[in-house]
């Protein structure tokens, strides 16, 4: 099977029976073998009932449907599982994005032999200050932390090599930085596609004002993951060390200042009346505190089931 095109939705019944014939009239035209796999995220209208309908019509329908909303991460990792083409697609339902731009993605995958080929929407026609501001914001962060030149991480439509949607975990928020994810599995040719982003025809977007809070959450949690998830010792370590010789040389300086005052009969001050004996010994703490978090952490890591779990390229 060429291609796995995965969409995940919630309340889109009104659009559901259009993005497929859709799907289904470019498939034919460029003569994909393809298959469509729709996860309904818990929707509360008969979204559910419209994908068993359309399953009557189109036998390369596949449908999932969630018990309750457990958000769009949860149900592209559900949907990638299921995934049996030799590239998987992803799209939103709503329409905004073009069945029409699939062949492209296709190209590229093949032609180029990228891992992944993320959308780009440049022209948007979202409202400017609750999505388009915010949106460069994410991404010219995302950039600097991830070193991906992606201009649009969070962009709907995707390609993807199946090897690559076989190998990555998405939970929480973390749909956003999926590049993030599939660079720390060991994908690192990453690809961009200019899309045409179309307006929203029915229905209404269903992320609110918490994606302010989650979105800069969930990519601290991928940075750190990435480079520390199997080596927590080396963080947590390195900056326990430093902070406990801050608060030794600070308490040690001390000391040594009222010995050398003792020696010479100078009356000097109690070294507990100096800011710095409070200071060096809460870094001293702190620092202790940091060296166990990252020998908890260490020893969780080690005995953990995965922890020598890689990803084989080639096996003779």
């Amino acid at each position: 099977m060429d291609l796995s095109i995965v969409i995940p939705l919630l309340n889109e019944a009104a659009s559901l029976p259009e993005l497929m014939d859709w799907i289904d009239r470019v498939m034919h035209q460029n003569k994909y073998s393809y298959e469509v796999i729709m996860i309904d995220d818990g929707s509360t209208d008969n979204s559910w009932e419209v994908i068993q309908n359309l399953k009557e019509k189109y036998t390369t329908l596949r449908g999932i449907r969630f018990r309750r909303n457990f958000g769009k991460s949860a149900a592209l990792h559900v949907g990638f599982q299921a995934v049996r083409g030799q590239i998987a697609i992803t799209m939103d339902a709503d329409l905004q994005d073009s069945p029409e731009e699939i062949p492209g993605f296709v190209q590229m995958i093949r032609e180029n032999d990228f891992d992944l080929v993320s959308g780009w929407k440049k022209k948007r026609y979202d409202p400017v200050f609750t999505k388009n501001i915010p949106s460069k914001f994410y991404n010219w962060t995302a950039r600097r932390m991830s070193g991906i030149e992606l201009h649009d991480f969070n962009c709907g439509i995707k390609a993807y090599k199946q090897r690559v949607v076989k190998s990555i975990e998405i939970y929480g928020d973390m749909h956003r930085f999926i590049p993030v994810l599939a660079k720390w599995a060991g994908f690192k040719k990453i690809g961009e596609k200019v899309v045409l982003h179309q307006e929203r025809k029915y229905g209404n977007t269903k992320f609110g004002l918490e994606r302010f809070i989650r979105g800069p959450l969930d990519l601290l949690s991928v940075m750190f993951i990435s480079k520390y998830g199997k080596r927590p010792m080396h963080l947590f370590g390195t900056l326990g060390a430093l902070t406990f010789l801050i608060g030794f040389a600070l308490a040690a300086f001390l000391g040594v200042k009222k010995l050398l005052a003792v020696k010479s009969h100078i009356l000097a001050p109690l070294v507990t009346k100096s800011p710095f004996f409070y200071i060096g010994l809460t870094c001293m703490v702190l620092g202790t505190l940091l060296f166990i978090a990252g020998f908890l952490g260490e020893l969780i890591t080690r005995n953990a089931t995965d922890r020598n779990r890689y990803l084989i390229e080639e096996e003779f």
